[in-house]
């Protein structure tokens, strides 16, 4: 709600409205929300298949084992939020987007979405909490000594 009434509310983005030959350049995204977090920025090598038919991208991302826990984060805070903003961007493309992240030495030969035609599940969703109130909590008892 807008106190000052002169003032024009923008329609939101409408997904639908996109255009299918626009597609993210995942394989920059990827590195732009990755190299902030390596020692080696340069070791990072992405990999991006994109399947047409089954509307799904595909990011493979290395980089040294040694930045694996700044690439994480916490918690898995850091790559959550990276994984989070990625498929931001595939959803208004209209695709659903799956990162798997390799060690610097293992590599993924000849695996195809359009070869395999194989169903990966999709990134696990966080928790969300109930706010019913009907469920029993546990009673925290002081620690008499």
């Amino acid at each position: 709600m807008f106190l000052n009434r002169s003032v024009q509310q923008q329609p939101h983005h409408n997904v639908e409205t996109q255009s299918p030959a626009a597609r993210p350049n995942y394989e920059g995204l990827v590195k732009f929300l990755v190299q902030p977090f390596l020692e080696s920025p340069e070791s990072l090598s992405v990999d991006c298949e994109i399947s047409q038919s089954l509307q799904k991208a595909w990011i493979r991302i290395a980089f040294d084992s040694t930045d694996k826990g700044k690439v994480f984060g916490r918690g898995g805070r850091n790559i959550q939020a990276i994984r989070t903003v990625i498929a931001a961007a595939a959803e208004i493309a209209g695709q659903s987007v799956y990162l798997d992240i390799y060690g610097s030495s293992a590599s993924r030969e000849g695996a195809s979405f359009d070869e395999e035609r194989e169903e990966r599940l999709p990134p696990p969703k966080s928790r969300e909490r109930r706010g019913n109130g009907n469920s029993p909590r546990p009673i925290a008892k002081p620690r008499i000594r």
